[in-house]
């Protein structure tokens, strides 16, 4: 994807602050021409800081006019192509600027100019570069010289291309006595241009004293070029050396000594420090210093993406007393990528210093470093480095001597906030993926290609015995949403206007919506299928992470959306290909009985606050910062309110999915974090107490290969076989032409009688009670939590449903003393007891609970509170009119759809 992070132009101005161009060294780039295009070439290109945007200038070095009405232009991206329009021209000899709304991309730091004829494919003429320039970068000389980063900006102009060496030489070092042939001055070039030093003066502190340079005398960028005096005048042992202008009279430089030095006299630290005493004479070579004595500065905490107002690194003085740190250097994984700590910069005994974006003078990757130098910019001091963006930050825990991990939120210059912090950070252990290892190809090489993005299952009709579930699937670009169904375990579109998909629009009709997740509500595709979006495809250049929703049962080959809900005005500000990768939708009845807190409220989430949501709240998932953030969605308009929002222990969500039989959130990572998948619940304790936390963390299956999956999705309960069930991965890059395969997962525990030991239901005592405690209330079809004691910790169990005893399955008790078992769907309306009983057939105790119709208002989930429910008769499957017996059924099968996914992708 296209990184559209900026970098501030350096300004040369005096002194020190005048040096540091010569750090920051051009970074490497390179133009490809072509003999068609009747002269015409990219000449130039700005892409940080122009006015008003970013924009690529043409030039025509032919003879006569060309016209290019239809030429095409693109980034480094096919999917960002703008077409000139009609009657553009550009005559002998000029340049044609294409900016915004002409080209309708940005240019990232990391980026390509192409130019095509109105054909698209053939070439005319390109350039790359990786990283921005300080200025532009233009041919030199104008229209057929190789591209170089130019002296200054010159927008539909020929390019400037000649530096003025008054402004880049400076003096270095000074031999005043013993020399080689004699006394000399050293200069140094701090800029990115080959300069001619020819009629510049130097003189010592008699201005009778002067010798101008010669002619033809060039010093390379950044390089040295050391001029004997002895021909004009010698240095004394109290004397100066002046640099002037070519007029003899505008003072360049200037440097005094009070005697001869036993060595000479140089910028130490080399060409940014004052002048001392250097350890040897480096004639036209970078001076010889003492090396400085170091404090024991840590690089302490980095943030890479979304910071105010940009990226930074903190640097942290765990030692006793302030250190100076001015002329040290920071850099992140590109050695001509460098930063020098201004002067008067000190930290504290114990204190944090920030250095800022606008410092650093570059923006820091998602796979990159930050490397703490000292002024020699040679000697290492501290480092670190990462591969992907941190949800938050990435600090060391503790501040100054811990190891580096992701936090739980920054800290800008403060100590690090280390609780809590989430398990997606480098070198945190995850568990093994709770399912098969095996995983195959399940489309037909070449048919969706690449991009494919989000996915979510619809459960068949389980009334009608020909229907199969069906597979919503999104591409992002173009924006498509395709109902899939499996034919011999190939899933494949529908046939009809589906079979190659249908387009997304928006409301008008118009763009392209990139689509990133999919996401059904419990009224499956019939209340609108919902897609999380980050752009226009037609407009990538600007940000609109938008939930928009579709009428999947409309005719026709494109979809306008009917609803859109652009929640940008909530988010923080984000790249245009980093928004809304994510989306799934999570029932109110879960939320509230799991007792969500509305953060806009600070108590616990009433589904009553939001008029016209429907029954849940959408999660999405954000590629920029790994946060997801839950919206109550009036459906009848365009307004939302946000309820949550938390971190998802990754550094950015590729797709959600809300797994009704585990009642667990699952937040999906592609390549950048290895095909890790992480679960989330709302905590029932603590600080967190109310709040979506990570419950676990799993790689994925060993084998799948680190593919850029982007969608995700797990088949319902209903398709479990052999105490497992499909989980399907979208690949975004659509690897070996397949984009969709399949894994699987673990069921929950089932219903089915094993081998376990039936307790005899005489042995429900009120004296076998024991201390295990269950919801007084729940729904048919719903996950339950159940307390045995933390003493059971590790043990493996058994659950059962009594009167009719149905065996729920053998669970390992968790650390914190409970199990969760699935109540069937299929489980009468009643009142009814739950027992556990050990590996070895003993009953540890049973307790009472009620169980309502699946979509009732009974408990979808929940823990029990201490205490021992009151004896009552079981009545499993005993004493229920065949009334209400159909009434259950018919209400169950329309519940049936609770079962609800979302998706995503990144391009």
């Amino acid at each position: 994807m296209t990184s559209f992070r900026r970098r501030p132009v350096f300004s040369l101005l005096a002194a020190t602050a005048a040096i540091l161009p010569l750090l920051a060294v051009g970074a490497p780039a390179h133009a490809v021409s072509s003999v068609v295009g009747d002269g015409v070439r990219i000449n130039e290109v700005e892409s940080d800081g122009g006015t008003p945007g970013d924009w690529i200038e043409l030039v025509n070095t032919g003879g006569a006019p060309v016209d290019v009405s239809g030429w095409v232009v693109k980034d480094n991206e096919d999917s960002s192509a703008s077409k000139l329009p009609a009657a553009t021209t550009i005559p002998a000899g000029g340049h044609l600027v294409l900016e915004k709304p002409t080209i309708s991309f940005g240019l990232g730091k990391d980026d390509q100019a192409r130019l095509y004829l109105a054909d698209g494919t053939t070439l005319v003429d390109s350039y790359s570069w990786t990283a921005h320039a300080s200025t532009s970068y233009g041919r030199c000389a104008d229209g057929t010289g190789e591209f170089a980063v130019t002296v200054t900006t010159t927008k539909g102009a020929a390019n400037d291309c000649e530096p003025d060496a008054a402004e880049y030489l400076r003096l270095n070092e000074v031999e005043s006595n013993g020399g080689t042939p004699g006394d000399w001055v050293e200069l140094v070039n701090i800029g990115e241009f080959e300069l001619d030093a020819a009629g510049l003066v130097i003189r010592d502190n008699d201005d009778s004293h002067a010798l101008t340079v010669p002619a033809d005398t060039i010093v390379p960028a950044h390089g040295y070029l050391a001029v004997d005096t002895e021909s004009a005048f010698g240095l004394g042992g109290k004397d100066s050396a002046r640099l002037f202008d070519t007029d003899g009279t505008t003072l360049i430089d200037q440097t005094s000594w009070t005697s001869h030095a036993a060595t000479s006299y140089g910028r130490c630290p080399d060409v940014i420090g004052a002048f001392e005493a250097t350890r040897s004479t480096t004639k036209g070579a970078a001076n010889d210093c003492e090396p400085p004595v170091a404090a024991d500065i840590r690089v302490n905490e980095v943030e890479s993406s979304g910071g105010a107002p940009g990226d930074w690194a903190e640097l942290f003085n765990p030692g006793a007393d302030a250190a100076d740190v001015s002329g040290w250097i920071v850099k992140d994984s590109a050695d001509d990528h460098v930063a020098v700590l201004p002067g008067g910069s000190t930290i504290a005994a114990g204190g944090f210093l920030v250095v800022e974006e606008s410092v650093l003078g570059y923006g820091l990757g998602a796979a990159d470093s930050v490397r703490l130098l000292l002024p020699d910019s040679v000697t290492v001091v501290d480092s670190y480095s990462w591969t992907a963006h941190a949800a938050t930050s990435y600090g060391r825990c503790p501040d100054g001597t811990g190891e580096f991990a992701l936090t739980a939120a920054t800290t800008k210059g403060a100590s690090n906030d280390c609780a809590d912090v989430a398990p997606g950070g480098p070198g945190t252990p995850a568990d093994a993926w709770p399912g098969g290892s095996e995983v195959s190809t399940v489309d037909t090489a070449g048919v969706f290609n690449g991009n494919m993005s989000g996915l979510t299952f619809e459960p068949a009709d389980t009334t009608d015995a020909e229907a199969s579930d069906t597979l919503w699937a999104v591409k992002n670009g173009p924006g498509t949403l395709f109902r899939l169904h499996d034919s011999d375990g190939v899933w494949a579109p529908d046939s009809g206007d589906w079979a190659n998909g249908k387009a997304l629009r928006y409301a008008d009709g118009t763009g392209d919506v990139d689509a990133e997740g999919v996401a059904l509500t419990d009224a499956g595709a019939a209340g609108g299928i919902f897609v999380s979006s980050e752009r226009n495809n037609a407009a990538n250049g600007v940000s609109r992470p938008s939930i928009l929703r579709f009428d999947a049962g409309a005719s026709g080959t494109t979809l306008s959306a009917t609803a859109e809900w652009n929640i940008a005005a909530d988010l923080p500000t984000i790249a245009p290909n980093s928004g809304l990768e994510a989306i799934a939708w999570v029932p109110d009845v879960w939320l509230v009985e799991r007792g969500l807190v509305d953060a806009s409220t600070g108590t616990a989430y009433d589904p009553a606050d939001y008029a016209g949501h429907g029954n849940g709240l959408f999660f999405v998932g954000l590629e920029a910062n790994g946060m997801v953030y839950a919206y109550a969605l009036d459906l009848t308009g365009t307004v939302y309110h946000r309820v949550a929002a938390f971190a998802s222990g990754f550094p950015g969500v590729m797709d959600l999915e809300f797994e009704a039989e585990t009642e667990l959130l699952w937040a999906v990572c592609d390549d950048t974090c290895d095909g890790r998948t992480a679960t989330l619940d709302v905590a029932q304790s603590g600080a967190a107490a109310g709040t979506f936390a990570v419950t676990a963390l799993y790689e994925r299956p060993t084998g799948m290969p680190n593919l850029n999956n982007e969608g995700f999705a797990i088949a319902p309960q209903e398709r479990c076989t052999d105490g497992s069930k499909p989980v399907i991965y979208a690949d975004d890059a659509a690897t070996g032409g397949h984009a969709l395969r399949a894994g699987t997962i673990d069921c929950v525990a089932s219903g089915e009688p094993g081998t376990p030991v039936t307790p005899a239901e005489e042995s429900l005592t009120d004296g076998a009670r024991g201390s295990i405690t269950v919801p007084g209330t729940v729904r048919a079809g719903a996950t339950i939590t159940v307390v045995v004691g933390a003493q059971l910790a590790g043990d493996t169990l058994d659950a059962w449903l009594f009167s009719t005893p149905v065996h729920l399955g053998t669970v390992t008790v968790s650390p914190d003393g409970t199990i969760r078992v699935t109540i069937p769907a299929d489980t009468a309306a009643g009142a009814h007891r739950l027992a556990v009983l050990s590996a070895d057939g003993t009953l540890l105790g049973w307790d009472d609970l009620t169980v309502t119709a699946a979509g009732t208002g009974g408990a979808g989930t929940g823990t029990a509170s201490a205490g021992t429910g009151a004896a009552a008769l079981a009545s499993t499957g005993a004493t229920v009119a065949p009334l209400v017996i159909a009434a259950s059924l018919a209400l169950l099968l329309g519940a049936l759809a609770l079962v609800i996914r979302a998706r995503r992708r990144a391009s």
